[in-house]
């Protein structure tokens, strides 16, 4: 929990039980919808408004604390690893992983250092591998 309370300081944003709550949930779960976020803090701490728990989300996506990944299917989720990395997406399930790997990161960067794309600044770049786990 100090890990948290030290990000939310680190932010600017007041450190608070709820939002220290909220964010160790998404920390803890892998790329967690509102309502799993909702389920996983309720089962400890049932008083957390639900308005609470999505106005919170929206604070920390504006803090760049933790990132939106939508589903094929429009499924909002949270992303709470901050550090470049890529996303393994089942197509299937729906499920997200997270793929790290720095000769892709610097392969990616690299290239588009050197083609760069008249007219866009770019920012980030996240890869989404679309697939089906086989385990």
């Amino acid at each position: 929990m100090k890990a948290v309370s030290k990000i939310l300081k680190e932010n600017n944003l007041k450190v608070t039980p709820q939002r220290v709550v909220i964010l160790d949930a998404v920390c803890h779960l892998n790329h967690p919808t509102a309502e799993e976020i909702t389920e996983y803090i309720r089962k400890n701490h049932p008083n957390i408004a639900t308005g609470t728990i999505y106005k919170t989300l929206e604070t920390f996506v504006a803090s760049s604390i933790i990132k939106r990944v939508k589903t094929d299917s429009d499924v909002m989720k949270y992303d709470g690893v901050m550090t470049p990395h890529h996303h393994l997406y089942c197509a299937e399930s729906e499920r997200i992983e997270d793929y790290n790997n720095s000769e892709l990161n610097d392969l990616l960067k690299n290239y588009f250092e050197e083609k760069q794309i008249p007219g866009f600044e770019i920012q980030d770049i996240k890869l989404q591998i679309i697939g089906k786990f086989t385990k």
